[in-house]
């Protein structure tokens, strides 16, 4: 008897995810040169995106990109921050920003970059 795997199969990103993946694809090879590639949190912000895009969509996977991407400034938090491994309870389609992680809270203090001792 095969036990069941403790994550969902992951289904092939959609059109859109892809669109939205290609156009990430796009910055970190022209502008993300250009920019530098310090981004406070591990893995960066685009390949963040990327990935949640091609796990939960464009749409949700968007939002949760975004949610990232306008916490990684100067005032935010840091550290190693991958990608929800399933959505809120309270998302909703028509609720995106619920998708979100808006501020560092949830990250762990031990991978944090901006906390000194």
């Amino acid at each position: 008897m095969c036990k069941p795997d403790p994550l969902p199969k992951e289904r092939p990103a959609s059109l859109m995810a892809r669109f939205g993946i290609g156009l990430i694809w796009i910055y970190q090879h022209s502008l993300s040169l250009i920019l530098g590639r310090a981004c406070r949190y591990q893995p960066s912000c685009s390949h963040y995106t990327a990935e949640a895009m091609t796990r939960f969509g464009f749409w949700r996977g968007g939002w949760i990109g975004l949610s990232r991407i306008i916490r990684c400034n100067p005032y935010g938090a840091s550290g190693y921050d991958p990608v929800p491994l399933s959505l809120p309870k309270t998302s909703r389609w028509y609720l995106p920003w619920r998708y979100g992680h808006w501020n560092g809270d949830h990250i762990d203090p031990k991978t944090r970059f901006d906390l000194k001792d």
